[in-house]
C-alpha cells in the first residue's frame, strides 16, 4: 500500500484519556494514543493495527474507554475527531484501522457495529506443516546459530510433532516444540564439535536428520493422544463440537441415569444458554419416549423412578451456547436405550421443542478441530451446508462424512445408524417438518 504502519497495544488501557488525550490545564498533558501515532507517522493517511481491542478495560471511575473508540473508528464521525490535548477538529477519515482481537463477546455492540468482522479460522494439520516447513523450522534454525544444512527434520516428524504435542488453532506451541527440537540437535552438534577440537576421538558423526523416531526421545512422550479414536464407544457418552475464541475443539458429552425422583443434575462449568439446551433436550425425550421406542405405553414417563446426571468433562473450561442441543438429545437417548454412538461420529446443532433441527455459527472452526481430533463423520443442521461447501477446505471435506438434518429423526436415525427403534405409526411425529 506505500502507507507508514503504527501499532496501538490496547491490552490493559483503561483510561479514556489515553484515548482522546489530556485537556492541557493538568501537569504531564499529553495528547492521547491517535495523535500521538500520527506524530509518530508524520503522516495522516497511515494504517493503524488496534492490537487486542478485546482486552480494552471497562467502564470504571475514569471513563469508558471502549467508548471512546466509537468516535475513532466510525467513518461518518471521525472526520471531526476532537482530542482533548489538541482542542481542534483533526481528521482522521484517511487512517486506515484494522484491529484484532481473540473474540467477539467482549467487545461492546456498539463497537461492534462500526468494524468490518473478518474471521481467521484455526490452520489444518497440512498447513502447519506447510508453516512450519517453510517458515518456523528456518527462522529457528537461526536463532540457535546452526547453518540450513545442520538441522534437517522429515516431514513426518513435524507432523508428529504438530498432531501430538501441540493442540491450538495457531502456530504459536508448535514453534515452540520445534525449537526444542532444534536446540537438542544444536547441543549435539556443540558437544561433538568440543571434542573434535580438544583431540578427542569421536566415536559418532553429527547426525543433522531429525526423524519419526528421534521426535518422542527429544520432546518426551505424546502429550495430546487422538482422544476420539482411541475412546471406546458406550451408551450415554457422545461426541460434540465446541467453538471458543481461540479456535474450535470436540466436546464430549455424558449422560447416566439412577434410582430417584425425575430430577436432572448438570456438572461441568455450564452457562445458563447450555442448561437450557439440556432442559429442552430432556423434555423432547420425555415427551417423545414411546415414539422413539424407550417406553411400552405412551405417556409413560422414561424418567419415573430416575434421576438424570448430565456432565460434560473439562470442567475448568466454561460452556455454553445452543450448539450442543442435538448431542445433548443423542446422548440421552443412547442412555435411556442402551445403544451406543459411533465414537467417531460428532455432531452439532441446535435443538427446538418441536423436533427443528437449527443452523449454528463457528462451522468452519469446529469441523477443522474435530478432523484435528480424529472424527470421522459429522451430522449438522441442513442450513450449514453452504458453510461446509464454502468455507472448510477440500482436503478436510475429503476426510470426513458430512450428514446435514433438518429434524431430530433424521439425526437419531444416522446417529445410531438404524439401530434404533421408531415405532413406524407415530414415526412422522419425529420426522415432521413444522
Amino acid at each position: 500500500m506505500g502507507r507508514k504502519f503504527h501499532r496501538i497495544s490496547l491490552g490493559g488501557v483503561w483510561d479514556e484519556s489515553e484515548i482522546r488525550g489530556h485537556r492541557r490545564t493538568y501537569v504531564g498533558a499529553l495528547p492521547g494514543l491517535i495523535i500521538h501515532g500520527l506524530k509518530k507517522c508524520e503522516v495522516n493517511n497511515p494504517v493503524f493495527l488496534l492490537d487486542e481491542i478485546d482486552k480494552v478495560g471497562s467502564r470504571g471511575h475514569h471513563g469508558d474507554p471502549s467508548a471512546a473508540f466509537l468516535e475513532v473508528l466510525d467513518p461518518e464521525q471521525n472526520s471531526t475527531f476532537t482530542d482533548h490535548y489538541l482542542n481542534v477538529p483533526f481528521d482522521l477519515s484517511k487512517i486506515l484501522f484494522i484491529a484484532t482481537a481473540n473474540s467477539l463477546d467482549t467487545i461492546p455492540a456498539p463497537l461492534l457495529d462500526r468494524m468490518e468482522t473478518i474471521t481467521i479460522p484455526g490452520y489444518t494439520y497440512a498447513e502447519k506443516l506447510a508453516i512450519a516447513t517453510n517458515h518456523l523450522l528456518p527462522k529457528q534454525i537461526r536463532l540457535h546459530g546452526l547453518g540450513e544444512t545442520d538441522v534437517q527434520v522429515t516431514q513426518d516428524a513435524l507432523l508428529k510433532v504438530a498432531t501430538g504435542y501441540t493442540r491450538e488453532s495457531g502456530v504459536r506451541h508448535l514453534e515452540r516444540e520445534i525449537g526444542s527440537l532444534v536446540r537438542a540437535k544444536a547441543v549435539e552438534y556443540a558437544e561433538i564439535q568440543e571434542k573434535k577440537e580438544a583431540g578427542h576421538s569421536v566415536l559418532t558423526e553429527y547426525q543433522p536428520l531429525v526423524s519419526l523416531d528421534d521426535v518422542e526421545e527429544i520432546l518426551g512422550q505424546e502429550k495430546f493422544v487422538n482422544e476420539v479414536t482411541e475412546r471406546v464407544s458406550v451408551p450415554g457418552v457422545v461426541t460434540g463440537m465446541a467453538y471458543n475464541g481461540v479456535g474450535g475443539g470436540i466436546l464430549f458429552i455424558e449422560v447416566s441415569q439412577m434410582p430417584g425422583k425425575g430430577n436432572l443434575q448438570l456438572t461441568g462449568s455450564l452457562g445458563d444458554v447450555i442448561k437450557e439446551s439440556a432442559q429442552i433436550a430432556l423434555s423432547w425425550v420425555k415427551s417423545h419416549g414411546y415414539e422413539i421406542g424407550l417406553t411400552n405405553s405412551p405417556g409413560q414417563n422414561v424418567m419415573e423412578k430416575a434421576d438424570v446426571h448430565i456432565h460434560m468433562p473439562s470442567g475448568g473450561t466454561p460452556k455454553d451456547g445452543p450448539s450442543a442441543g442435538i448431542a445433548m438429545v443423542c446422548a440421552l437417548v443412547s442412555m435411556f436405550s442402551n445403544r451406543t454412538v459411533p465414537s467417531t461420529t460428532a455432531m452439532t446443532g441446535e435443538f427446538t421443542l418441536r423436533g427443528l433441527v437449527m443452523p449454528v455459527g463457528g462451522i468452519k472452526e469446529k469441523v477443522i478441530a474435530a478432523h484435528r481430533a480424529g472424527v470421522r463423520k459429522i451430522i449438522m443442521p441442513l442450513r450449514n451446508q453452504k458453510d461446509v461447501t464454502s468455507d472448510v477446505p477440500l482436503n478436510v471435506r475429503e476426510d470426513i462424512e458430512f450428514f446435514y438434518a433438518s429434524t431430530i429423526g433424521e439425526v437419531l436415525r444416522e446417529a445410531f445408524e438404524g439401530r434404533l427403534m421408531v415405532r413406524s405409526s407415530v414415526s412422522t411425529v419425529i420426522d415432521s417438518r413444522m
